[in-house]
């Protein structure tokens, strides 16, 4: 049986995939460093980090059923690549593969945006969507924890975005 973690949870404030985030990730950490088990708290950390997509840690359903929709998605971004360059995709692609057709609609879309930002709002608006999924009926337990690391790395990553000095970048890049 999991442990709940009532009083954490419900002081998190929530989460908008159009909003700032509240506080930074490490701020979450802190947040959560002395209220969860050890054990807890290394898999919240590695999970919310630079790659949570190549995740060892398969006894948790949660992170399982993630691992596979990031792995699904970032396929079907392979598979249209290739087919426009006219390779063969097989050898690019990673395992587990199940294809969904959400998945699919949701990388197709994202392949033919004309603005490589609107395709990268796309796909995390996905992953957002699928996450609440995911946290759907995981109310106060460490996956409902997990959930919010994911959600705020992403809000990290577009409020990085937003904050960029774009004419720098663009100067940087011609």
């Amino acid at each position: 049986m999991s442990a709940y973690y009532t009083y954490l949870i419900s002081s998190l404030p929530m989460l908008n995939f159009f909003a700032r985030a509240p506080f930074s990730l490490e701020d979450f950490f802190t947040k959560c460093k002395n209220l969860i088990p050890e054990k807890e708290f290394e898999i919240l950390r590695s999970v919310c980090g630079q790659d949570s997509y190549s995740l060892g840690i398969q006894n948790i359903d949660s992170l399982r059923q993630w691992a596979n929709f990031e792995i699904a998605l970032r396929n079907e971004l392979v598979r249209a690549r290739a087919g426009r360059k006219k390779i063969d995709p097989l050898k690019f692609l990673r395992f587990p593969d199940s294809a969904q057709a959400e998945i699919s609609h949701l990388a197709m879309i994202a392949y033919r945006s004309t603005s490589i930002l609107e395709a990268e709002k796309v796909l995390d608006q996905g992953r957002w969507n699928f996450l609440e999924a995911l946290s759907f009926g995981h109310y106060f337990d460490f996956d409902c924890l997990l959930v919010y690391g994911l959600k705020l790395k992403i809000l990290e990553r577009w409020e990085k975005i937003q904050k960029a000095d774009k004419e720098h970048l663009l100067n940087a890049v011609v």
